[in-house]
């Protein structure tokens, strides 16, 4: 794309991922727009646009990682500053949209956090939500706003292709991640296995049973996003001591709480491979960790949507990389 090739649209961030927010609006041929979020000493978050929105589609690029309810608040109170400055469209650019694992009633009394997080994102005055891999696809029902629902397995698949590795097989953590197993076993045309597993409590995973032959192959296990680890290292490990011949692992979202840095350390894991939807600081970047960017897709993703353009046709062309 030519610079300057699109003069009516700005590119903004908060405080979540300024190095992301920063890849995109370089990619899009833009500076970051100017605004300064900041804190008040009793933790108040104070927003100022630092130049005129009027009438202008703004992309607002806003990871709701942790401190999530930081995030979060920034995020809704610089959409109220666009809509009380006149904005154009307003586009909330969330490559990772926290709550999202709260999308249903789990037990009596549970909250729909993720609905609720929807519900506040279009009340505070977005006009439309472009994402990656929600934790569940039913989250995109949950806005009365247009949602793009953008996918990191063409970046990962590729990554994994361009190995060209033999003997592969995909697995599946659990049997929710059972259909993203398949389109990357689909990519890399390898069978697929699927772990049995139960959740005797929350960040906690006892691993039951393998269906499919993993015996002397080179194993990848793909989930949607690595919180505690737990779930991840344990696969892993029961992997490679039923007879995989190395492991890999992918994900679209590093959340990396708790014991995870630990965990992933000891682990079986040769490689892991993640995505930059949420910035990970140093001290917890292993040297088996490989990063690859989503800075690419987003951009391309948001001069479709400022061209109306089809967003589909992005991950068709994708396909055709593998």
């Amino acid at each position: 794309m030519k610079n300057g090739a699109f003069l009516d649209f700005k590119v903004f961030t908060c405080n979540s991922h300024n190095d992301l927010a920063e890849e995109i609006a370089s990619i899009m041929g833009k500076p970051l727009g100017k605004a300064d979020v900041k804190k008040f000493s009793d933790g108040e978050i104070s927003v100022n646009i630092g130049e005129t929105v009027r009438g202008v589609d703004v992309y607002i690029v806003q990871s709701t990682c942790a401190p999530v309810n930081d995030n979060l608040m920034e995020l809704l109170i610089m959409i109220d500053a666009m809509k009380r400055a006149s904005a154009g469209r307003i586009n909330a650019v969330i490559p990772y949209y926290g709550y999202a694992r709260q999308d249903r009633k789990a037990k009596a009394r549970d909250p729909i956090t993720a609905k609720l997080v929807a519900d506040l994102i279009v009340a505070a005055g977005a006009d439309r939500v472009l994402t990656m891999d929600l934790h569940a696809n039913q989250i995109q029902g949950y806005f009365n706003i247009p949602v793009d629902h953008l996918l990191g397995l063409p970046i990962l698949a590729k990554y994994f292709g361009e190995k060209n590795m033999e003997d592969v097989c995909v697995v599946s953590p659990d049997h929710g991640s059972v259909t993203r197993a398949r389109n990357l076993a689909e990519y890399l045309n390898c069978p697929i296995a699927i772990i049995d597993k139960r959740r005797p409590s929350p960040n906690k995973s006892e691993i039951m049973n393998i269906v499919g032959d993993i015996n002397n192959k080179n194993c990848i296990i793909i989930d949607d996003m690595i919180d505690t680890a737990g779930t991840l290292t344990n696969a892993a490990n029961a992997i490679k001591n039923m007879g995989a011949k190395s492991v890999y692992a992918c994900a679209t979202h590093p959340v990396l709480s708790g014991p995870a840095i630990e965990r992933l350390r000891e682990s079986a894991i040769t490689e892991l491979v993640l995505l930059n939807t949420i910035p990970m600081p140093k001290e917890k970047r292993l040297d088996k960790m490989r990063f690859l960017s989503v800075g690419n897709l987003f951009a391309e993703a948001m001069m479709r949507v400022h061209n109306n353009g089809s967003i589909s046709e992005l991950f068709d062309k994708e396909r055709k990389l593998k």
